[in-house]
C-alpha cells in the first residue's frame, strides 16, 4: 500500500495553533503562510480539551473551519491526535491515570504529558478521540498525514505507579517466557539477596537506599520504550482503519539530551519517519549536531527521506540561557537538514504565543510581526525550498557506518560504572566530527545490521552487545572490512553480565588484545602518546593495562602509571583490519587516526572543500545534488562538474561555485558530468 506524503516538492511549515488566537487572526495567518511559501502545517496537537469538552462529547466546529480554511488556501494539514495533553476533566474522572515519579510522588495535571503510559483509562480515552478524529476527517481534502500524539516520552518516559508495575511484570513474563528462574538468572539476583520467588514481588526500579540492580534498570528502560510504542501502534491502527491511504508519523527527538526510546524499534512502525531537533546554546559548533542527528534519522528511516517536524527559527524557551540564532543560521540549519535527507522542514511554531509556557519560544511569525529578521529569513527559506523541489526523493549513500545502539547507551550510563565522565553521545560525536569535517558520508547502523555495503565500520562506544551483534561486527572485518572499536566496548552481554576472561570482552580475539585492568583517567589527567601519532599527542578520559595478543601497537603511553603500554592498536583479522582505541586521543590525534583508517579502507570524501565548508551529497535518478554550507566568515570556492547549476539562484556554475561567508549553495550535477 502506498503511504507517502502527497505534498509537492519540499514540505514547509510548522505547528499551527489557531485555537490560541481570535478567529479574525486566521485569515492573516493563511495570507502570510502563502507569502512565506508554507505548504503544510501541523494542527490539533494540543487541542483535546476543545475537541472533547466533556467525556464522549465532541465539538469539531472549530477544526472544521480551520481545515476548510487551509484547504481553500492550498495548504495541507498534518492532523494530530491531541493525546499528548489530556484535559482536566479526564484527570478529575480518572485520577489514577496521573503519573508517579521515581520517588513515589503523584504528579498533577496542569502541563502536558501528565499521564501514566500504562493507564487503561488513558488508553481508552486516547483511542476514543483518535477514532473520532479519524472518522470525521479521513476524507477531508486538506489532511495529507496523521501526526500520532506528540513527542512520545518527552516528559513521561517512565511512570512508577502500581499500574505500571503490573504492566512491567507482564512485559517481563513475555520476555522471559513466563520463567521466573530465567529472569533471576538474567538479573543476577543472587547478588544482594534480590532473588524473586513470585512475579508480584517485582517492582519498577523505584528510589532505594543503594545502587539498584543494573539489569533490572536496563529491562525497565526497554519496557518503558515498548509501553509507549504500544500506545503509538494502537493510535496508528485506529487511524489506518479509517484512512488506510493516509501516511502516519510521530515526531522522534533524536537530540543530545533525549534517550528514552529505542528508535530502532519505533521507526519500522511508521510510514514516514520524522524528527524534532533543537540546538544547544552552549554548543559552539551546533552545526555538527545538526548533521549527526540528520544522519541518524535518515538511517532510522532506512536511508529514505524523512521530515524535520520541529526546530526553531531562533531561541527556544527551555534552556538555562536561550540565545537567538545568528545571521544566516536559520537558513544554514534548515538546508543542512535537507542535505542530510529531510524532505520537509517545519518549525515550532507558526505564530509566537503571547501566553502559556512557551511564550518565549521563537516562531516563524515572531511577536514583532513581519518587520523582523526572522520573518525575512522565513520568507527567504520558503523560496529556497521551492527552488529545491527536484531534490525531493533523492537519497544519500555512504561507505562508512557508525554503530549506534540505545541499549548500549542505557547500559553505559547506569550508575557504578568505572567512570561517570564517560558519556555515550560525547564518544560518538568525537568520532563523527572528524568525518564530518572531512566531508565523508556516514550512516548509523545497529550492531546486527547488514554491513555488506560499507568499507569502514566504527563502534565508538558499544559497552553492551549481544553475541549476534559482536559476531556480525567482527565478521565484517574477517570478510575484508575495516572495523574500529572504542574503549570499554564489548564488556557486557545483553543482560549486563560482564564477559569474563579479559576486556574488551566480545571483541578481544578480533582485536588481538587483552586488558586485565581498567584505569579511567581523572579530570585534567592526560598522559602523553607516542608512536604513529603526531608529536605532543595526549590521551584523556580512559586508559587500560592492555597487552598485545597478535595486534601491533600504533600508539603507547609515554607517562603515567601505564607508560609504555599500548593505547591504540591495529590487528589483521581474517581478510580485514580491526583497530582498538583503548583511550580517547586528543581531537587532532583522533582525527588523524580516523583519516588513516578511512584512507586505508578506500573511503573518499564526497568533495574536497576549504576548512569549515560542509559538503553533503544527495543522489537523484539522473543527477547529484551537492550541498555546500559555509560555516566560516570567509568566502569559499569549490570545484564542481562542467555541467552544473546552482539551484538556489538558477545560475549555471561550470567548473566551480562560489559560496559566500555564512551562505549555502546547492549544485545540480548531471550524472556523468566531468
Amino acid at each position: 500500500m502506498n503511504r507517502t506524503l502527497s505534498v509537492p516538492g519540499i514540505a514547509y511549515g510548522g505547528d499551527y495553533n489557531p485555537e490560541q488566537w481570535p478567529e479574525e487572526v486566521w485569515a492573516e495567518d493563511v495570507r502570510l503562510m502563502r507569502e512565506a511559501g508554507v505548504n503544510m502545517v501541523s494542527v490539533g496537537i494540543f487541542s483535546w480539551a476543545l475537541l472533547e469538552p466533556a467525556e464522549g462529547v465532541y465539538d469539531f466546529s472549530r477544526m472544521d473551519r480551520i481545515l476548510d480554511l487551509l484547504h481553500e488556501n492550498g495548504i495541507a494539514a498534518d492532523l494530530a491526535t491531541p493525546t499528548a495533553a489530556p484535559p482536566a476533566w479526564f484527570f478529575r474522572a480518572h485520577p489514577q491515570a496521573l503519573p508517579v515519579d521515581h520517588d513515589g510522588r503523584t504528579l498533577s495535571y496542569g502541563s502536558r504529558q501528565t499521564f501514566c503510559p500504562s493507564s487503561p483509562a488513558y488508553r481508552q480515552a486516547a483511542l476514543r478521540i483518535a477514532r473520532a478524529l479519524a472518522e470525521r476527517y479521513a476524507d477531508h481534502p486538506a489532511v495529507v498525514m496523521w501526526h500520532v500524539h506528540n513527542e512520545y516520552g518527552c516528559h513521561n518516559a517512565a511512570c512508577y505507579c502500581d499500574t505500571s508495575a503490573q504492566a512491567f511484570r507482564s512485559w517481563l513474563r513475555a520476555r522471559y517466557g513466563d520463567d521466573l528462574a530465567a529472569l533471576n538468572d538474567a538479573w543476577g539476583t543472587t547478588f544482594w539477596s534480590q532473588w524473586y520467588y513470585d512475579w508480584d514481588e517485582i517492582l519498577p526500579p523505584r528510589a532505594t537506599g543503594a545502587v539498584p540492580n543494573p539489569t533490572h534498570q536496563l529491562d525497565w528502560r526497554r519496557f518503558c520504550s515498548d509501553e509507549l510504542l504500544s500506545l503509538c501502534r494502537a493510535e496508528r491502527d485506529v487511524l489506518r482503519e479509517a484512512a488506510p491511504e493516509i501516511p502516519a508519523t510521530t515526531n522522534f527527538m533524536v537530540m543530545y539530551n533525549f534517550d528514552a526510546l529505542d528508535y530502532w524499534r519505533w521507526a519500522p512502525e511508521l510510514d514516514i519517519v520524522s524528527n524534532d531537533h533543537y540546538l544547544r546554546s552552549t554548543d559552539p559548533e551546533s552545526e555538527i549536531d545538526v548533521a549527526l542527528s540528520g544522519d541518524l534519522v535518515r538511517s532510522l528511516a532506512g536511508g529514505r527521506p524523512w521530515l524535520l517536524m520541529e526546530h526553531s527559527t531562533g531561541a527556544v524557551n527551555w534552556q538555562p540561557v536561550n540565545r537567538a540564532k545568528g545571521p544566516g543560521e536559520l537558513r544554514r540549519n534548515a538546508l543542512a537538514h535537507v542535505a542530510h535527507g529531510a524532505d520537509g522542514i517545519a518549525y515550532f511554531q507558526w505564530r509566537a504565543a503571547k501566553a502559556g509556557a512557551e511564550q518565549w519560544h521563537s516562531a516563524m511569525l515572531p511577536h514583532t510581526g513581519t518587520d523582523s529578521r526572522i520573518w525575512q529569513d522565513v520568507v527567504r527559506l520558503g523560496a529556497d525550498l521551492k527552488a529545491l523541489a527536484e531534490v525531493r526523493g533523492s537519497t544519500r549513500t555512504a561507505e562508512v557506518a557508525v554503530v549506534w545502539d540505545w541499549n548500549a547507551r542505557w547500559a553505559l550510563e547506569l550508575p557504578s560504572q568505572p567512570s561517570e565522565e564517560v558519556r555515550y553521545l560525547d564518544l560518538v560525536r568525537a568520532w563523527y566530527e572528524p568525518l564530518w569535517r572531512s566531508g565523508v558520508a556516514v550512516d548509523f547502523v545497529r550492531p546486527d545490521a547488514d554491513l555488506s555495503s560499507y568499507r569502514l565500520v566504527l563502534a565508538p562506544s558499544l559497552y553492551l552487545v549481544d553475541d549476534a551483534g559482536a559476531a556480525n561486527l567482527t565478521g565484517f572485518a574477517a570478510r575484508g572490512g575495516t572495523l574500529a572499536v572504542g574503549f570499554h566496548s564489548g564488556a557486557v552481554d545483553e543482560n549486563c553480565h560482564v564477559r569474563l576472561g579479559g576486556y574488551p570482552g566480545a571483541f578481544r580475539q578480533a582485536l588481538g588484545v587483552r586488558t586485565d585492568e581498567l584505569f579511567p583517567l581523572l579530570p585534567g589527567e592526560s598522559p602523553g602518546l607516542s608512536g604513529e601519532v603526531p608529536a605532543g599527542a595526549t590521551a584523556t578520559l580512559w586508559s587500560e593495562r592492555l597487552r598485545l595478543e597478535g595486534a601491533e601497537a600504533i600508539a603507547s603511553y609515554t607517562s603515567g602509571v601505564l607508560a609504555g603500554v599500548p593505547a591504540v592498536t591495529r590487528h589483521t583479522h581474517g581478510a580485514g583490519t580491526a583497530w582498538y582505541l583503548a583511550t580517547r586521543p586528543d581531537p587532532t590525534t583522533l582525527a588523524g587516526l580516523l583519516d588513516r583508517m578511512r584512507t586505508e579502507a578506500g573511503v573518499e570524501p564526497v568533495r574536497t572543500t576549504p576548512e569549515g565548508v560542509e559538503a553533503v551529497l544527495r543522489r537523484g535518478a539522473d543527477a547529484d545534488y551537492l550541498f555546500l554550507i559555509n560555516h566560516t566568515d570567509q568566502p569559499a570556492e569549490v570545484p564542481v562538474s562542467a555541467e552544473a547549476t546552482e539551484l538556489l539562484t538558477g545560475k549555471p556554475v561550470p567548473g566551480s561555485v562560489a559560496v559566500p561567508s555564512g551562505e549555502v549553495a546547492v549544485v545540480r550535477e548531471l550524472r556523468g558530468g566531468s
